[in-house]
């Protein structure tokens, strides 16, 4: 942005950065706060939130096709709507820092979960596709904020548990991720065989989580009321470890760590790095090639995991297989982040490289789609492993924005750029699946495409992997 207007890298530092300031009245360092119950209600909440994360996206695509015939919804809208989630994590993404400053982090998650609980509920009555993209988004609105906002959250409420409560928030959004792709079929056959329950009554859940939000909300700054307490150990240096969470560590400098997280779409690196205030030389990041590598490399495996979760359960369905088996297999897709958004920063941190991982992800990827072309059914289960392991490009991403720099102003704002840029680019590919689906008539087109994603996924990641930082090109 120009003019008066500030980036969002700097409103998530200004707005950690205040809430970390030790208290002059109270200088004896950081407190844990005054009642057990009190922070198992804000872990509660945090586990809940995480929860209703993903799925308004991934409860879609395995009912996809109902949603198609009960809306008179053509291919080419059905890439539209593939296309909202991402979209609206690029655009709402952007206002969460501005409404945090002015309301708080924990009363702006609350509208959120408002929001996602009320897109959720108005879904299922939309009389056409205009209303139902509408409602989803306003419940992508509500995940988007969330998105940004969480590891914050974590970061000041548990100062000295920041491991472990990213640890927590990951598996809850992963859980989440995986459990609405595997239940949705079974439990719309359940209720009837609706479509529109189907959906509607995730509603229910995201209703569940609003209720500890409510009470967490009223205090403006919550865990960090007290200036020390939410500062923590080393606030105003390093960012606290998150290795329990999959973080990943660099060597030397600042030992920055880079929160994970299995879902496509939160952007924990800003959120968790943006604790520190903006030291260091300015960072011109527009021109920075590693940027700019950082950000393809972003937006393709974003582009791929959306695609995945907003087709995959279509291609295994036209392919022969059931809608339950369909969104079983999409489950295990988004499973497999669980463990590998553990495993992969840890190996990641020991290479000097990083494009070896990147290679081998984008080969597997390639594998997984020529699979789908050759033998979707018969592979399927093979196929889905493969396609859920190259998805796991995203925790990946997040650990080489982290090793990329050396000071936490350049963390800041190169997860900040690559993770923007990269959301606008990932909007599209989801689309042109959906109109090339249309006009083809079948898979091979569209498969095609996703395989080709994967080239300039593979070359972007290679160079961003180089040994080098963001302030060498300063």
């Amino acid at each position: 942005m120009v003019g008066m207007h500030t980036s969002p890298s700097d409103d998530l530092a200004t707005l950690d950065t205040a809430a970390s300031a030790p208290s002059p009245a109270e200088p004896g360092g950081p407190r844990r706060a005054a009642s057990p119950w009190r922070g198992r209600v804000m872990a509660a909440g945090l586990l809940l939130a995480a929860l209703n994360l993903r799925p308004a996206v991934t409860t879609l695509g395995p009912l996809l096709e109902e949603v198609r015939d009960g809306l008179g919804m053509s291919g080419t809208v059905a890439g539209v709507l593939t296309s909202v989630p991402p979209a609206c994590f690029a655009l709402f993404g952007f206002t969460a820092p501005r409404l945090a400053r002015r309301w708080g982090p924990g009363a702006v998650v609350c509208a959120g979960l408002a929001a996602i609980a009320a897109g959720l509920l108005l879904r299922p009555f939309a009389g056409g596709t205009v209303v139902f993209l509408a409602a989803s988004a306003l419940a992508l609105a509500g995940i988007a904020v969330s998105n940004v906002l969480m590891p914050v959250i974590v970061k000041r409420w548990f100062p000295d548990r920041v491991g472990a409560m990213t640890g927590l928030y990951s598996m809850g959004l992963s859980l989440g991720t995986a459990v609405a792709a595997a239940v949705t079929v079974p439990m719309t056959d359940a209720l009837g065989g609706s479509w529109r329950a189907g959906l509607g009554v995730w509603a229910l859940l995201a209703a569940v989580a609003l209720v500890p939000w409510l009470f967490l909300a009223r205090d403006r700054t919550s865990g960090a009321e007290s200036g020390p307490e939410a500062n923590g150990p080393g606030a105003n240096g390093p960012v606290a470890s998150a290795s329990d969470a999959g973080g990943s560590e660099t060597g030397g400098g600042t030992g920055t760590r880079t929160g994970t997280d299995t879902d496509t779409g939160a952007p924990a690196a800003v959120a968790e790095t943006a604790a520190a205030p903006a030291d260091g030389p300015a960072i011109r990041i527009a021109r920075s090639p590693l940027a700019w590598a950082m950000a393809v490399f972003f937006g393709f495996q974003a582009t791929a995991a959306y695609i995945s979760m907003g087709w995959m359960p279509q291609i295994f369905r036209d392919a022969g297989v059931s809608a339950s088996t369909s969104g079983l297999l999409l489950a295990v897709m988004m499973a497999m982040g669980v463990p590998l958004a553990f495993v992969l920063p840890r190996i990641a941190a020991r290479l000097r490289h990083q494009g070896v991982l990147v290679v081998i992800l984008g080969v597997l990827g390639l594998i997984g789609y020529g699979g789908l072309w050759l033998a979707p059914a018969e592979g399927a289960w093979l196929w889905a492993l493969l396609l859920g392991v190259a998805n796991c490009a995203f925790p990946l991403a997040l650990t080489m924005i982290g090793m990329r720099t050396r000071t936490h102003a350049g963390v800041v704002r190169l997860s900040a750029f690559a993770q923007s840029v990269g959301y606008l680019l990932s909007i599209p590919g989801p689309l042109l699946v959906g109109v090339l689906y249309q006009h083809s008539g079948g898979w091979g087109q569209p498969l095609a495409l996703m395989a080709g994603f994967m080239v300039p996924q593979i070359v972007a990641g290679v160079l961003a992997g180089r040994d080098r930082t963001l302030e060498d090109e300063g």
